[in-house]
């Protein structure tokens, strides 16, 4: 069969058309946006892109178009699939419906730390001799890749409550059906589709409705907003994370690099990882928490944790010129540029640190994260605010508050420049976006050259 992808190198889409050609099928794609790490990856699969969304590319006709939730009626593709009649479907039912049926799902849901998580997760279950299939909206270390088909019944996937396509507004999530579902953490994100957090709670609801009672729901219980979701009605087994928890950690280092993980009052192991970050500790328990729902004891579980690297664009060392470290990550929310900062501010000490923040989402566009953003940043002793013509709120006056030396720019030269004038041996530049930002990481180390 012929699948035609359109929006295929969002992280999920692409993801989904690697399972698709290893399922045998003739895979390509269309995307107004191709960069890596996704396209990339693609490319190396055999996929063929095309840049835009013009009908031509539907010549020869495919025999299924599955469109990404990033397309919206207007779009000449999505115009084309409609008047022409073309079979089209959402990714995640075709996901549900050629990939997940039958299997042991076990789903990865939350405001932050998915990809982490589910990345995490897939490789315990793979250090364990479980060969997971898995579907992560990132390309993690230990696997060189973002998805695969896996050959037993176990199958990982990040659970994202973002909508499924222009025609089916239910959140992705619900079309997977877990056995096993971690709800990490809850806050209000994704502005341009919920009103607020609580239409976000009644998604995870749904969620919850979905899980069998021979299943488990595994949370932090000191997330509210999450606790208000169980008790909406649960009717499948619980198991807690965090302090006075079934699951909990104890810091060995402050930055998160050594833990003990403690389960049922026994203490079972250290995890001693290149992670930082409370808010991977955090990720770690649940992780452990839904690897022994299938079978992994926890101490074979803290030893996978301990060989797990990150995923790419997740506090990822792209470079290290003259002496200046610069990394890659994704944080686009106030509460994940904070654990993020926090994180590599508790390993450097007080070596110098830049952050470089591009408020791309599409949350922070509608600006709806802003009054957040000067706080975020505490951990910093420099930040570079990039403030595209069209972003449609004034950053400079939101961020004018902040109590770090500060400074917006409209160009990624005016950035480059104030890096390069500040940074020296030692110093650590972090860049966040959730967007290719135009190439700025390797301009930046080309000019610190």
């Amino acid at each position: 069969m012929h699948i035609h992808i359109l929006g295929i190198c969002g992280t999920f889409m692409g993801s989904l058309a690697v399972l698709a050609k290893e399922l045998g099928h003739t895979v390509t794609g269309c995307d107004a946006n191709v960069y890596p790490p996704m396209s990339t990856q693609l490319e190396a699969q055999g996929i063929q892109l095309t840049q835009g969304y013009d009908p031509e590319q539907f010549e020869p006709a495919p025999d299924l178009v599955v469109i990404g939730n990033a397309l919206s009626r207007g779009n000449p593709a999505v115009e084309y699939v409609l008047n022409k009649g073309l079979p089209y479907v959402s990714g995640p039912q075709w996901l549900a419906e050629h990939v997940l049926q039958g299997r042991w799902v076990l789903a990865v849901a939350g405001t932050h730390g998915k990809t982490t998580t589910s990345s995490m997760l897939a490789w315990v279950l793979e250090h364990a001799g479980m060969s997971p299939g898995f579907l992560i909206g990132g390309v993690p270390h230990n696997f060189g890749i973002s998805a695969r088909l896996g050959d037993t019944p176990f199958f990982v996937i990040e659970a994202d409550e973002y909508d499924s396509a222009f025609f089916d507004k239910r959140s992705k999530f619900v079309h997977y059906h877990p056995r096993t579902a971690i709800l990490n953490n809850l806050e209000f994100d994704h502005a341009d589709i919920f009103p607020d957090l609580a239409a976000i709670e009644r998604q995870f609801h749904h969620l919850v409705r979905t899980i069998p009672s021979e299943g488990l729901v595994i949370y932090p219980q000191a997330e509210a907003a999450l606790q208000r979701v169980i008790e909406m009605g649960c009717w499948t087994p619980l198991a807690t994370t965090g302090e006075g928890a079934q699951w909990q950690a104890k810091l060995l280092s402050d930055d998160g690099s050594r833990f003990e993980v403690w389960f049922a009052g026994a203490l079972h192991g250290v995890v001693d990882w290149s992670l930082t970050g409370q808010h991977n500790v955090a990720n770690a328990l649940v992780c452990l928490a839904a690897a022994r729902h299938v079978g992994v004891v926890p101490e074979l579980g803290i030893a996978g944790l301990s060989g797990f690297k990150n995923v790419k664009r997740r506090m990822d060392k792209v470079a290290e010129v003259a002496g200046v470290t610069i990394y890659d990550d994704f944080a686009h929310h106030p509460t994940a540029i904070a654990t993020t900062l926090d994180g590599l501010r508790k390993n450097i000490g007080a070596a110098q640190l830049i952050a470089i923040i591009e408020p791309r989402s599409n949350s922070m566009k509608l600006g709806a994260h802003r009054d957040g953003l000067p706080e975020s940043v505490l951990q910093a002793d420099q930040v570079f605010w990039y403030a595209p013509a069209n972003l449609g709120w004034d950053l400079a006056a939101t961020v004018a508050s902040s109590t770090v030396p500060t400074q917006v720019c409209d160009s990624l030269e005016q950035i480059i420049a104030g890096v390069k004038a500040l940074a020296a041996p030692g110093t650590q530049v972090v860049v966040m976006s959730n967007g290719g930002f135009g190439g700025l990481h390797g301009k930046l180390a080309e000019a610190l050259r």
